[in-house]
């Protein structure tokens, strides 16, 4: 029988909630540090960083590497092994340590299964109750990697405490005020990030501009042009339509733009002799490229042609040494199977030596004609014939003979005896069979023993005897009526 629990969680994690009930009597300091902890929200974001299939699961690692972990104690604490709680089924929770005694932190893991070689080694301080195994079940069942960790690990959200054995913990911070700690701290991150922006923005022209960047498109930047000005040779610079009056006038021609102006003519004056020079030879060359074209097509015509017929020959060539090659295959082939003779097998081997007379030899062959067969019994039944009979008395007949006559015939007896060894092949041929006359007793003795009984004739019998029976029973009553009467 189990023992009592005080004390109950709810670890709320990714994969379900999973309801556990606390050992506090047995491991009270076990149990205080796991509480406090969750308190003081150590466990919220932890993730499941070690899965062993069908013997455990382990968390309350922050850094989520299994080699992190700190105490409520700030130091390592002792084992509580109690001699009545073992891991002997599944959803079991105990805390895991560093491989070596007392060396407990946040760390703690629950088992899929019976485990007895954690016995005497990890502190045993609550269970899984109610349908929540399922969801330890189903973090068992993740998928991991070779290291035994998860690919994508479960993580713990948040740990609600239903029933607090120790009502005097303090914790050094509450799960509330740490969250609320963390709230701030990301909204001080997002500001600061979002000051930087617009410190360091500047609007990058060679991207393009979706939707609301259109919409908060600034306007066109109009710059203005400086007038071009000598201060030191105008008295009142503010004068610009002066100056720009006098930068405006065209200067004056000189002599080597007048040169260039002439050659310009003299090439215009020249241009329409070469056009009507180079109008004349494109004619020609059209002439002379159109005859190049055809004759660059009858070439590729017959260079065509003959990569056709070659490749024809060719192929007529292929199919000429596949049929000689195949030919080749097939008389090999038989070749082979001429001189490859089927190996018998030696059961094959001691049936040919029984097989004579048999016929098993001949199969294959037409059957042998019934006539020998006819012709073997009608010489058989001839030699019966012509052998003679004696017709010799039955031996109950034969007189027995006495004295010398006795001798005689038991020596001779014995002589046959000792001559048995002599066979006969045609002695048979001249014997008779013989019964004894007069077996009349016989037969009288075989039809009292062995009477044959006809169940109809029994019934039949039976019938007749009770139609006698009450023909008597009817004459008798007759005659006594009539006796009555007179």
């Amino acid at each position: 029988m189990a023992l009592p629990t005080k004390g109950r969680v709810i670890v709320e994690t990714t994969a379900g909630e999973v309801d556990i009930e606390l050992w506090s009597k047995e491991t009270p300091k076990t149990c205080r540090n796991f509480l406090a902890l969750a308190m003081e929200g150590y466990y919220d974001g932890v993730i499941f960083h070690r899965i062993v299939p069908d013997f455990l699961v382990q968390t309350g690692d922050r850094t989520g590497t299994g080699a992190g972990g700190e105490s409520f104690y700030g130091e390592p604490f002792e084992d509580e092994i109690h001699p009545r709680l073992r891991f002997v089924h599944r959803g079991l929770v105990g805390m895991a340590n560093n491989g070596t005694k007392n060396s407990n932190d946040s760390q703690f893991f629950i088992t899929l299964n019976r485990a007895d070689e954690l016995n005497g080694k990890h502190t045993l301080f609550g269970r899984v109750v109610g349908d929540t195994i399922f969801n330890v079940l189903k973090i068992g069942e993740m998928e991991i990697d070779a290291n035994e960790r998860p690919v994508y690990p479960p993580k713990i959200k948040r740990i609600r405490i239903i029933d607090n054995p120790f009502p005097d913990i303090v914790p050094r911070i509450t799960a509330e005020e740490k969250r609320a700690q963390q709230r701030a701290r990301e909204q001080a991150q997002r500001e600061r990030e979002e000051e930087q922006r617009r410190r360091g923005a500047k609007k990058d022209v060679k991207l393009l501009s979706f939707g609301g960047e259109e919409e908060a498109e600034e306007e066109p930047v109009v710059f203005k042009k400086k007038p071009i000005v000598r201060p030191d040779l105008v008295d009142n610079p503010e004068l610009p339509a002066t100056i720009s009056s006098i930068i405006s006038e065209p200067p004056a021609p000189k002599a080597k733009d007048k040169e260039k102006e002439r050659s310009h003519k003299r090439e215009r004056t020249e241009e329409p002799e070469s056009r009507s020079q180079q109008s004349e030879k494109p004619e020609k060359k059209a002439k002379k490229d159109d005859s190049d074209i055809t004759k660059i097509r009858e070439k590729h015509e017959r260079e065509k042609a003959a990569q056709s017929n070659s490749r024809q020959a060719e192929i007529e060539k292929m199919e000429a040494e596949i049929r000689k090659l195949t030919r080749r295959g097939e008389e090999s082939d038989e070749d082979e199977r001429a001189k490859k003779k089927p190996k018998k097998s030696l059961l094959e081997e001691e049936m040919a030596k029984y097989a004579k007379g048999r016929g098993l030899h001949k199969k294959g062959k037409a059957k042998k004609d019934e006539g020998d067969v006819l012709a073997a019994l009608n010489s058989f039944r001839n030699k019966l014939k012509s052998t003679a009979i004696e017709d010799s008395p039955p031996p109950e007949q034969q007189e027995k003979p006495t004295g010398e006559g006795a001798e005689a015939v038991g020596a001779a007896g014995a002589q046959e005896e000792e001559s048995l060894e002599v066979d006969n092949d045609t002695g048979f041929l001249g014997h008779a069979l013989h019964f004894p006359k007069g077996n009349e007793e016989e037969v009288l003795k075989a039809e009292r023993e062995y009477e044959v009984i006809d169940p109809r004739q029994r019934g039949a019998r039976a019938k007749e005897e009770e139609r006698e029976r009450k023909r008597a029973m009817k004459a008798k009553d007759i005659t006594g009526g009539r006796g009555f009467r007179r």
